[in-house]
């Protein structure tokens, strides 16, 4: 190696950010152990279009993690520790995606319009399984379309994408918007786009997002389960009537007049 070479990789080792990414990783090693990543192989369970990786670190050790080292980072820009969760991103374990998330959504009150492409961008990229996709969804998205609801449109758009995260993520970012009643007319629009998807996880989320729906508007869920209930899988027909009363239970899962 010549000087040259020499005092670039000084320069590379001495860098902050890379530092920091190390101590984390340092710091999620150190607390896995076997019984965990076990117990978390049982729980998440790996199909033909889902992957998880873990390194066995209980979730409350992730997040406090998450929160000691953002005091590392709490003073930088929000672009700098964007780029900081884009690595965090690109690991295959599901940990160090988790801090990207936390640290994402620790950054709400400076979100913009533009983001909007970032996030999208990191659905599209790095989310490959149910659990990334519903933190940083329910978290980091919904509290965005909340801020921002013109965008609110283009999940439309992800609801019919080959992507069945992104198909997922339309629905799961509108968990907690519905339960404030927010999003009624793309709540409905998006289930219709969704309701015969063959992934079953995508089932489960519009399923989940109508639910949410029921808690504001129950009577227009129960009609458009009503309307849909001959052709709509029964995992999504269940998530969706999951909070009502149970004689409205028993109506929507009727069978004389269902398909499945």
């Amino acid at each position: 190696m010549d000087w040259t070479d020499h005092a670039k990789h000084e320069k590379q080792d001495s860098d902050p950010m890379k530092q920091l990414l190390e101590k984390i990783r340092r710091s999620l090693t150190e607390l896995a152990d076997d019984a965990t990543l076990e117990s978390s192989k049982r729980f998440f369970k790996d199909n033909d279009y889902q992957t998880i990786r873990f390194l066995g670190v209980k979730s409350a050790s992730v997040r406090k993690i998450a929160k000691e080292q953002f005091a590392a980072v709490k003073n930088l820009s929000k672009e700098e520790v964007f780029s900081l969760c884009e690595c965090l991103w690109q690991s295959p374990y599901l940990e160090e995606k988790s801090i990207a998330c936390n640290w994402t959504y620790r950054f709400r009150h400076d979100f913009k319009p533009k983001d909007f492409g970032v996030f999208e961008s990191w659905i599209e990229r790095h989310i490959e399984n149910w659990a990334s996709c519903d933190v940083f969804c329910t978290g980091t998205v919904g509290t965005f379309l909340e801020m921002f609801p013109k965008h609110v449109a283009k999940l439309k758009q992800w609801a019919k994408s080959s992507n069945p995260w992104m198909r997922r993520a339309a629905a799961v970012s509108l968990i907690a918007p519905a339960r404030k009643n927010l999003f009624h007319k793309e709540i409905f629009e998006i289930a219709t786009i969704l309701l015969h998807d063959d992934k079953d996880l995508v089932q489960k989320g519009y399923g989940w997002m109508l639910k949410s729906a029921s808690v504001s508007d129950q009577a227009a869920v129960f009609r458009f389960v009503m309307d849909h209930k001959a052709t709509m899988p029964r995992t999504a027909l269940r998530y969706a009537i999951e909070k009502m009363p149970p004689h409205l239970k028993k109506e929507a899962m009727a069978k004389e007049t269902a398909v499945f």
